[in-house]
């Protein structure tokens, strides 16, 4: 078990910095696209692109980690997240609004491969140990919570008269950090004769419910989260808070995404998958809630500490489950699909809130993610009920 820890801790460092990044990002793009264009409107593409980015990027990235192996994939991946915080950088010392995109969109592209860090921990692991590596690996975001918006604050005026140029300059040091890591891990190649195997075709693997609800609670879940999480600091700016206090609401959601990660592998394995993606549910209800309660910055902090907190229910529950669909020879399809449909919906998610929120105001935001809500739950209802008639089991 040395052997797995140790792969287990350094996947989790390459998630710590892949997360860093993404909350870097997350902290400054938009405000660096308003300094780089007269085009206001223009501003948030920059970000859009980056998750777009990743979503192109989560099918190629699946098989060609199949084809040359988990270490060599990542590892190509890193390089071009650092080609694109050096792009990035040249973008602003040199005001180029269009090749600051292209930086932010090679940033999504080392995304698109290091959103399988998860399923990389899973190979790793022997099958008792599942849950917490996944769990584990995804808590290595917890240091994104503190390291993105600091980095990018701290580092902003390292290059004179280019403000912000120091903090994508220091994301190629921070990416050097995970190229490292992934230097010393040990994940096992698939069988010759498993790697030559094709396995059940997609539509069969997709159609079956576990898979169907699997894939749900992973993509409505991390969609919600990201339209409700963009949508925020825009509410709060309406309200008329400072920077500062979206910056506090957001940092403690960004926490709470991770850091229950350190224990929801055993929970998963002490009440069971449903049941953990179900409470992940009931943090959204109560999000939704307090959402349309009040719009303090008490308010705020709360609802978003819960919505990370569900967030990290229903997609470590979600990708815990999905491995129960697929036979070793198919993980390559059944990841990419499940990857690609979440990141697109991310995608969508994260070019319409600011759009819903400016015409239709934060109430109509908590209120338009609630039949989404009640999809999650509907499904996750259906495949406890079917489990517990004996009617579902793995690989069905």
């Amino acid at each position: 078990m040395t052997h797995v820890r140790r792969n287990i801790l350094l996947l989790a460092v390459c998630q710590a910095v892949m997360m860093t990044g993404g909350s870097l990002l997350i902290t400054s793009a938009a405000v660096v696209g308003a300094m780089l264009t007269e085009d206001r409107s223009l501003a948030t593409l920059p970000l859009a692109l980056q998750f777009l980015a990743s979503m192109l990027t989560t099918i190629p990235a699946s098989f060609a980690m199949r084809r040359w192996g988990r270490r060599a994939g990542f590892m190509l991946g890193v390089v071009i997240g650092a080609g694109g915080g050096v792009v990035a950088a040249l973008a602003i010392i040199a005001g180029d609004f269009w090749l600051f995109c292209l930086g932010t969109a090679l940033v999504g592209v080392f995304n698109g491969f290091g959103i399988y860090f998860r399923f990389a921990a899973v190979d790793a692991a022997p099958p008792h140990y599942k849950e917490k590596a996944i769990s584990y690996v995804m808590a290595g975001g917890v240091v994104a919570a503190f390291a993105g918006p600091n980095l990018a604050n701290l580092a902003q005026d390292l290059i004179p008269a280019a403000t912000f140029a120091g903090s994508y300059a220091a994301l190629v040091g921070l990416y050097g950090i995970a190229l490292m890591a992934l230097w010393f891990v040990d994940i096992p190649r698939a069988p010759a004769v498993v790697a030559g195997r094709h396995g059940r075709p997609l539509w069969q693997i997709a159609r079956q419910p576990v898979f169907v609800v699997a894939m749900l609670g992973a993509m409505l879940g991390y969609g919600i989260m990201s339209l409700v999480m963009t949508a925020t600091p825009l509410a709060m700016e309406v309200c008329g808070m400072p920077f500062a206090d979206s910056a506090f609401v957001i940092q403690w959601h960004v926490f709470a995404m991770f850091a229950p990660s350190f224990f929801t592998g055993t929970l998963i394995r002490r009440i069971g998958v449903v049941r953990v993606m179900l409470l992940g549910v009931f943090c959204y209800i109560a999000t939704v809630v307090i959402n349309l309660s009040g719009e303090t910055v008490t308010h705020f902090w709360i609802a978003l500490f819960l919505l990370g907190l569900g967030w990290n229910f229903l997609f470590v529950g979600g990708t815990d489950l999905l491995t129960e669909t697929y036979r070793e020879e198919e993980k390559a399809k059944a990841q990419a699909l499940n990857d690609f449909m979440v990141f697109t919906t991310v995608s969508v998610s994260s070019l319409s809130a600011g759009a819903l929120q400016f015409h239709y105001g934060w109430q109509a935001v908590n209120w338009g993610v609630t039949p989404l809500i009640t999809v999650i739950l509907v499904a996750l209802l259906v495949l406890m009920w079917r489990r517990r008639g004996g009617h579902e089991s793995a690989m069905n």
